[in-house]
């Protein structure tokens, strides 16, 4: 092949490949997707207890650390919301937000798996599952806080949201070049 400047270029050499709308892989890797699946581990808030034993609020119900001398105590999250005597429309905003925190975790480690095992995923759809993930235990994170907590926004520091944190770091670190380019269309 024929330069401009008049050198030749062998016929085998690939010719210059436009950069692309980003450089990031076009599917989770394994590292990844571990990760993603850790975040259903990940405690949604860890909300102190007044014996020095903390509750843990994960994605699948409540752990109590200690307490009674008993060790672990647990209460599965379908189990809270089938003893409810209130209906699930009159229960605290944040409390109905946590099937949904379920869910996009849910959905986000199913993207990241079709990604792995099958080599289709579309990393915005991943990265924007962990946002929404992250948003919503963010949102009964604060609900507890204020519920937990003393006042309005005083609660607010008395809870840790563990599992919100931890997913907007990964949603960032992971698939924020994806997500970037999304917001810059």
């Amino acid at each position: 092949m024929e330069e401009p400047d008049g050198a030749s270029r062998p016929a085998t050499e690939p010719t210059p490949r436009p950069a692309s709308r980003s450089d990031s892989p076009s599917t989770s890797g394994r590292v990844e997707w571990l990760l993603v699946v850790a975040l259903l581990a990940v405690p949604m808030a860890v909300v102190p207890g007044g014996d020095d034993a903390p509750t843990l609020v994960s994605l699948w119900g409540f752990v109590t650390l200690g307490g009674d001398g008993s060790g672990l105590g647990g209460y599965p999250v379908w189990a809270y919301f089938l003893d409810q005597p209130r209906p699930f429309a009159t229960l605290p905003p944040s409390i109905r937000a946590w099937p949904l925190a379920l869910g996009f975790h849910l959905l986000a480690a199913g993207s990241a798996t079709s990604g792995v095992a099958l080599g289709r995923e579309d990393r915005r759809v991943t990265g924007g599952l962990l946002v929404l993930a992250a948003a919503a235990t963010l949102w009964v994170a604060a609900g507890l806080g204020v519920r937990f907590g003393v006042g309005a926004t005083a609660g607010w520091f008395a809870v840790l949201p563990a599992s919100a944190l931890a997913t907007l770091a990964l949603a960032v670190a992971a698939y924020g070049r994806d997500l970037r380019g999304i917001a810059v269309r």
